[in-house]
């Protein structure tokens, strides 16, 4: 017999060589219905794999992150699957799940909208046919024969050297795969192909373009419409498209992944930051700036070098290797290092906008959502081991603050000790019980992701939830019990000795360009009257009133306000469709009645039109709208 420990500490004892979806029958068969895969002691294995050792064990469904990855793959070698039978001379790359479903990569001509009607009609066949999944472990010499004609495959196979391999297989499909994946095909019902695009092998551009399909899958139809109808809105509020109509932001190809923020969009940049800043002084965090790049001994050092070498851009500078920084926290270090700190100084919290590069693969560059040159709104708190809870719960005040202020709503998840990591488990239990301490006393509910947790310390995510419905993890809050150690970092204590400081890692915004093009989609465009680009647009009736009108826009912007005057020739109707288009919050049309009674006609973007109001009124209620960031017009 084994004990198998559930999520939440309960204990059974089962049969040596039960497999995860038997153990998922023995609580309830809905839940074995649901099941997409077992982690097992942190790690992640498919239902039908026998259990020959004491576990801690979780039942993985679609509703987990990871259940998600799992289904999305598995429907990825289905549409794969589809794809050879439909197209024999398709060769077959990769497939990987992404954060809203999956694609998969073949060398192979374009796609047509066509041949995804026809691949989706084959992907049903092969549901209907019910189809055991079924894995294998092959030698690197079988894998080499299995795939003896897939130059892609023989590339990825010789990665792995003396490593044995798997492959998955369904009838007679089969795919190198490390897996898990679903049971059976049965359970892939519900897919949805999005587009075909064109892609390069491994995202490089020197290597030959793919032909690339997306989709997406859920368990059930109504999960799969509600999704449809949220990606058709989704379209509509894309960042990139809405940055380029509004004049926000850009891309060049002589900077792939380097976006180009134009005057409206650096206002809405200039806003976030003045605003990140008011909270972060507020609760106490003192702000410096570090170099963008650093010397090769201080990323070796960090663990960077060694671990994180191909996502770093590097140069050498008097022969010697420098790297632009991936990330902040070793530069805040040095910082911290220069002076010993008393134990009264603590906890010291410094912030940082980091500007940081990370080499990311052409093929999933994103707009503003996956870039190579982006800023961190970091901060790095350093404190004695009683101040965790009290630190963490802080953080997480600043967290609901900031995202309140923009109507965002998030949830929390902790995520405790991984199968591999370093530190003793005392350490960790002091962390993990910091962390959800803190999380106890915000009075909310939060998720707990047993054995998800980064290697030097336990964590928690926030995921926020923007007007679709879709969650997006921006704020993270992690504790760190590896860079203390490598640094050698202390304080002096209040018994004269030298201690180690706990380290937090924390970012709200996190990539503030992300975060940036999160709100674009959130508000459609729309912002609130603090965040627009143009809060004020005066339309002048005829050339005789643009003199009046420059002279409000003159009170208007030493009211603090941002105001434009259309004086084009133009009709008015045209001027007023064009500034509802750009998404002007207040547009005034002003004439002879205007001037003579000391009013603007006041409509809004949406089309309310408000009219006649005193122009001292009008100015007055702006400025309040804007002092308390109101997501609503005060008209």
């Amino acid at each position: 017999m084994i004990t198998i420990t559930f999520p939440d500490n309960t204990k059974k004892e089962y049969k040596k060589g039960i497999t995860g979806i038997e153990i998922a029958e023995s609580i309830g068969q809905r839940l074995a219905k649901d099941a997409v895969a077992i982690s097992a002691n942190g790690i992640l294995l498919d239902l039908n794999v026998p259990i020959t050792e004491d576990s801690v064990i979780k039942i993985i469904t679609f509703s987990d992150k990871e259940g998600k990855q799992i289904f999305w793959h598995s429907t990825a070698h289905l549409m794969a699957h589809a794809v050879k039978r439909l197209f024999p001379e398709a060769e077959t790359t990769i497939g990987p799940s992404i954060d809203s479903g999956f694609y998969y990569d073949f060398d192979f001509r374009q796609f047509t909208p066509e041949d995804l009607e026809l691949i989706e009609k084959e992907m049903r066949k092969i549901v209907e046919e019910k189809l055991p999944i079924k894995r294998e472990e092959v030698s690197l010499k079988d894998a080499n024969t299995l795939f003896a004609n897939n130059p892609y495959k023989l590339e990825i196979i010789d990665e792995y050297e003396d490593e044995d391999l798997s492959i998955y297989r369904q009838g007679d499909f089969y795919d190198l795969c490390k897996g898990p994946h679903v049971l059976n095909t049965e359970q892939l019902k519900s897919f949805k192909l999005t587009k075909a695009s064109g892609a390069y092998w491994r995202g490089d551009q020197e290597n030959k373009q793919l032909a690339r399909i997306y989709g997406v899958s859920f368990p059930d139809k109504k999960q799969l419409s509600e999704f449809l109808v949220i990606m058709e809105e989704a379209e509509k509020r894309d960042h990139k498209k809405l940055g380029k109509e509004l004049g926000l932001f850009s891309f060049h190809e002589e900077g792939p992944g380097f976006p180009f923020f134009k005057p409206k969009g650096m206002v809405i940049w200039n806003e976030l930051m003045n605003y990140w800043r008011e909270v972060h002084n507020k609760w106490n965090y003192k702000e410096i700036k570090t170099p963008i790049m650093l010397h090769r001994k201080l990323w070796e050092r960090s663990g960077h070098w060694t671990n994180y070498m191909e996502s770093m851009y590097t140069t050498v500078i008097d022969d010697q290797d420098f790297a632009i920084k991936p990330m902040n926290c070793p530069g805040g270090i040095l910082v911290y290092n220069e002076t010993i700190h008393s134990y009264r100084e603590l906890p010291l919290r410094i912030a940082e906008i980091g500007h940081v590069h990370r080499h990311e693969l052409s093929g999933t560059l994103n707009g503003l959502f996956r870039v190579r040159s982006f800023h961190q709104d970091d901060a790095h708190i350093f404190m004695r081991e009683e101040q965790i809870s009290d630190e963490i719960l802080n953080v997480l005040k600043v967290c609901d603050e900031m995202y309140s202020t923009f109507g965002l709503s998030y949830h929390l998840e902790l995520s405790t000790k991984p199968h591999k990591h370093i530190g003793t488990d005392k350490v960790w239990e002091i962390a993990t019980d910091g962390l959800r301490k803190a999380l106890d006393m915000t009075g909310k509910k939060y998720k707990v992701n047993e054995g998800d947790g980064a290697f030097y310390g336990p964590k928690i995510d926030v995921h926020i939830k923007d007007a679709l419905g879709r969650t997006w993890q921006c704020g993270t809050i992690q504790l760190d019990m590896n860079l203390p150690e490598l640094f050698d970092m202390g304080f002096e204590g209040d018994d004269g000795m030298s201690h180690r400081p706990v380290m937090i890692h924390r970012v709200v915004y996190g990539s503030v360009e992300r975060f940036f093009g999160i709100l674009v989609e959130h508000f459609a465009g729309k912002f609130p009257l603090w965040l627009s680009p143009v809060q004020v647009r005066l339309l002048p009736i005829t050339d005789k009133h643009v003199d009046h009108c420059n002279g409000l826009a003159l009170k208007m912007k030493e009211a603090g306000l941002r105001i434009e005057v259309d004086a084009r020739s133009e009709t008015t109707n045209k001027k007023v469709r064009d500034a509802q288009l750009e998404q002007v919050n207040y547009i005034l049309v002003t004439g002879e009645k205007e001037i003579q009674g000391g009013t603007v006609s006041v409509r809004t973007r949406d089309n309310k039109v408000v009219g006649s109001v005193p122009v001292d009124e009008f100015i007055s209620k702006l400025k309040d709208e804007i002092r308390t960031k109101s997501l609503k017009s005060v008209f």
